[in-house]
């Protein structure tokens, strides 16, 4: 009996406690449907931000590496062993600062060598112009010694033919005097005192003339063989007289004797004659001799341009000598290896003690005071950039911080495989911060849209009917309002109709908003556009959830 009370009291209590937790439950379900009726009918809190009217600076980005203007390969120029090369990898060189020298002594031994060739070309233009004057002079002075001797041998000529026709006359008159002898001798048979007194005059004639030839062989102008007949007459008359004294009787041998001495005189004349004639003949061959030297010497006269070529070749001598002279000093200085520019030293190929050859590098050097940064641009963007134009350059090594930096050079033709433009731009580093080879960004504006009507990113939705944004009135009721997108940047997109300036869209709401529905607004300052000339941050383009829809970049 116990039992069945104790039963029906826990069946009860059982009972009790399931009809209680209903009724709890229906009233926490009523609760909550009366809860959800007063959060519909709430205003929602939302964010909004103002349409503006500003610039659209639109930007690209692309990547690339630091390139070094220059990197220079330092090679010789000549051939040798290398004693010195103390710089290493990362040190610092100035422009013109001594890097390397090679051993000078072979060269060294040339450039004395030329040296001398130098001087003795230099001794032989000397000796030429100084022996150019005296020259002159000699050949003056030999024409006008030639002249004398041509007008000498002309009075010696003349001189001569009239020695000629003397010694004729006077061996004719003694052919004369010969026969008159005869006729004497035969008068002598008669008078033998005359023919003494002949004699006599005979012999002093004869003596005379013998003087007179004797004088005129000692001047040169007879021979001796002239001087012997004279003599001989001389020696004849003495006979003569002799026989006249001796024998008066000998009028015969007088005659013949007399006879005898034409036969001679006329021998002598003769011989006068020839001898006369070749005289004239060696006389004129001495003026025709004289002659000729003189216009020899007047020939001379050509080798004053021959002595000015001459001298002109010794000056182009001594000009060559020279220039070898500067080559092998030039190739003196080329065994001190110099840095072209300044910079690093990138690279060390060979070291000291080495034998290097001319293109064999010895030391590398990069110029870092400026650099490149190369990069590629699609051809449709490179169209929009000019020389000049102004770029920001970004690494991840140095994060936040931000190089300006210009376009110098955008390369007219494109790569045929990825249709890109090579660009080229340069930055100032001063510091050596920025290396050779850094991974870098390079930012640059390709357009401006200026006056545009601009809404915030996260204002923009799309759905299935296009882009639109929830515009709040000034009764804080929202409103669904479709949009043309236009251009982008970083900070939003261009509304070209839809909308107006001042207009408050919302940006962030937590749940969805339905078209005329109450929010409660919190209003943002207008976003202006991207600080800098930098490129759009990498979040930029991507999907953000707004009020339960998703917003997209307008892209291009």
């Amino acid at each position: 009996m116990k039992r069945w009370i104790v039963l029906l009291i826990s069946i009860g209590a059982i009972v009790s406690l399931v009809a209680w937790r209903l009724a709890s439950k229906s009233k926490d379900a009523q609760m909550a449907a009366q809860g959800r009726v007063a959060q519909a009918k709430a205003a929602l809190p939302v964010t909004v931000a103002p349409i503006v009217a500003r610039d659209i600076i639109q930007t690209f980005t692309g990547v690339g590496s630091v390139v070094a203007p220059f990197n220079v390969k330092i090679a010789p120029k000549v051939s040798g062993r290398l004693d010195y090369l103390q710089v290493r990898e990362g040190a610092r060189v100035q422009q013109g600062e001594v890097i390397a020298r090679i051993d000078p002594s072979e060269i060294l031994a040339q450039v004395n060598q030329q040296r001398a060739a130098v001087a003795e070309a230099q001794q032989r233009l000397a000796q030429a112009q100084f022996t150019q004057n005296p020259t002159n002079v000699n050949v003056a002075t030999q024409i006008q010694t030639q002249v004398a001797a041509v007008a000498s041998a002309q009075a010696d000529a003349n001189q001569t033919r009239e020695n000629y026709a003397s010694q004729v006359a006077a061996a004719n008159a003694a052919v004369t005097d010969a026969q008159g002898r005869i006729d004497s001798a035969q008068a002598a048979i008669t008078s033998a005192n005359a023919n003494i007194r002949s004699a006599q005059a005979n012999l002093t004639n004869a003596q005379v003339r013998y003087n007179r030839t004797y004088d005129l062989y000692k001047q040169g102008y007879v021979a001796a063989q002239d001087v012997d007949d004279a003599k001989t007459t001389v020696s004849v008359q003495n006979e003569a007289v002799g026989v006249a004294q001796s024998a008066l009787n000998a009028a015969n041998a007088a005659r013949s004797s007399a006879a005898a001495q034409k036969n001679a005189a006329q021998e002598q004349a003769n011989i006068v004659a020839k001898k006369g004639k070749a005289d004239i003949a060696a006389a004129d061959a001495r003026l025709a001799q004289a002659k000729s030297a003189l216009k020899y010497a007047r020939s001379n006269v050509a080798q004053t341009p021959a002595y000015a070529a001459n001298l002109a070749a010794l000056r182009a001598s001594v000009s060559a000598a020279q220039a070898q002279l500067k080559n092998v000093e030039a190739q003196l200085d080329d065994t001190i290896l110099r840095s072209p520019v300044s910079g690093f030293v990138n690279a060390r190929f060979v070291d000291p003690g080495s034998i290097v050859s001319p293109s064999q590098p010895v030391i590398g050097v990069e110029f870092t005071r400026d650099v490149f940064v190369d990069t590629s641009i699609p051809e449709d963007i490179a169209n929009h950039l000019r020389a000049g134009q102004p770029a920001d350059v970004t690494f991840d090594s140095f994060p936040g911080r931000k190089f300006d930096s210009h376009i110098t050079q955008i390369t007219p033709a494109a790569d045929p495989t990825s249709r890109q433009m090579p660009v080229r731009v340069t930055l100032n580093n001063p510091n050596n911060t920025i290396k050779p080879g850094m991974f870098a960004r390079v930012a640059v504006i390709t357009d401006r849209i200026a006056g545009a009507l601009v809404a915030p990113r996260e204002a923009v939705q799309t759905g299935r009917t296009g882009s639109f944004v929830i515009l709040v009135d000034k009764a804080n009721i929202a409103h669904r309002v479709p949009v043309e997108l236009g251009a982008q940047d970083a900070a939003g997109f261009q509304i070209r109709s839809g909308v107006h300036a001042g207009d408050m869209v919302v940006t962030l709401v937590n749940g969805n908003i339905k078209d005329g529905a109450p929010v409660k607004s919190i209003t943002l300052a207008a976003r202006g556009a991207p600080r800098g000339r930098g490129a759009a941050p990498e979040s930029a383009g991507r999907p953000t959830t707004v009020g339960g829809a998703t917003s997209a970049s307008a892209g291009r």
